[in-house]
């Protein structure tokens, strides 16, 4: 067996979820079909790194649920109960690689890191960047510690806080509009340049425990919805959601957080019946704030919305729905005090510690 340079071996559990990197032709289009154990097969292994496959799922990302999610969670849990384990990677498609990163963020309580990785090009093809980027995730999984989870995408280490699919289909898909990435991994080495800081992580919800993809006469989870307000946008889709059983929403509002008296009016509406109201930007980057009233933050603020920060639609909509998972049967104060910690919790991170502005992660285990 091969060892690491300190001569110990990393047991690494993947698990396979489907996505582009194990999705094969399909006669009019991709799918994802390929096993984590067909998966693997395509990378070499970091030296030192064995490795052990969970098949948890073989699903489209954007066909990804709550209820996926949540098992995947449980998962996690269940797989770090084994002292064992070194770490795991995840296998993910892209679409909504952001979000599931998230929700097991806020969520992740041990040192030990969670890798999600996936690739742009499918399973087989000879350019694919599949194999590379499962390499590189095995490589930091097997390294690093106290990082809670992360994104290894294209040789580039990402936070889950923030990091959104940044590129429809360049290989470096992946980016924090807001921030500057984590690290870096190549050459057989992690270079770990800032430590990422996290909320305190949130116990793992009662849901989860019996969450299953498609299972029938299950519990229904907290509807959770997203509107985007655009120049002649009306509270009509707001007001919708709402009709529709929503228990939180994500106003995707315009500029630093601004939309109209009207859609103020409604959220102030729909805070009064107990639904969460979020509310986010479409602009790609930066921060919101109160600066406007008319319909503004300053109103959405004072109707009884909570501003995301930096955090953008899909994952302030996990924000909410974490929230309202933990928060069950909770009142409405306390589901707003908590969605406030998990949205205006630090997302910013220190400078590198180490001389010439990055520290081998290596050195973190010691």
């Amino acid at each position: 067996m091969k060892r690491t340079h300190d001569g110990e071996t990393r047991r690494i559990v993947v698990i396979s979820t489907g996505g582009t990197i194990a999705s094969r032709w399909q006669g009019t289009g991709y799918a994802a079909d390929a096993s984590g154990s067909d998966v693997l097969a395509t990378a070499p292994l970091p030296e030192g790194v064995a490795v052990e496959v969970v098949d948890l799922f073989n699903v489209n990302s954007s066909r990804m649920t709550a209820a996926h999610q949540l098992a995947l969670l449980r998962t996690v849990h269940e797989t770090f109960a084994d002292p064992g384990v070194d770490g795991i990677v995840i296998t993910h498609g892209t679409d909504t690689l952001e979000e599931t990163a998230f929700l097991l963020d806020l969520h992740h309580t041990d040192a030990r890191p969670v890798v999600l990785t996936g690739a742009q090009r499918p399973f087989g093809t000879g350019d694919g960047d599949g194999p590379g980027n499962l390499y590189d995730a095995l490589q930091v999984a097997s390294t690093v510690r106290d990082l809670g989870v992360l994104v290894v995408f294209d040789g580039r280490v990402h936070a889950a806080r923030g990091t959104v699919k940044y590129r429809t289909l360049a290989a470096d898909a992946f980016s924090d509009p807001t921030a500057e990435r984590l690290g870096r991994v190549g050459f057989s080495r992690v270079d770990i340049e800032r430590q990422p800081e996290r909320p305190a992580p949130l116990p793992l919800p009662a849901a989860a425990r019996t969450a299953e993809p498609g299972a029938t006469g299950a519990a229904p989870l907290p509807r959770v919805d997203i509107v985007t307000h655009h120049s002649d946008g009306d509270p009509f889709l707001l007001n919708a959601a709402v009709a529709a059983g929503a228990r939180g929403i994500v106003l995707v509002a315009t500029g630093a957080g601004n939309a109209t008296p009207e859609i103020a009016a409604a959220v102030a509406d729909a805070v009064a019946r107990g639904v969460l109201v979020a509310v986010t930007t479409r602009v790609p980057s930066g921060p919101l704030a109160e600066i406007y009233t008319g319909g503004g933050a300053v109103d959405l603020v004072a109707a009884g919305a909570v501003l995301t920060g930096t955090l953008r639609a899909a994952q302030a909509r996990i924000a909410l729905l974490a929230t309202l998972l933990s928060e069950e049967g909770g009142t409405c104060a306390r589901a707003t005090a908590l969605l406030r910690r998990l949205l205006d919790g630090p997302v910013r991170a220190e400078p590198a510690l180490a001389t010439g502005g990055s520290r081998s992660a290596v050195a973190a285990r010691a």
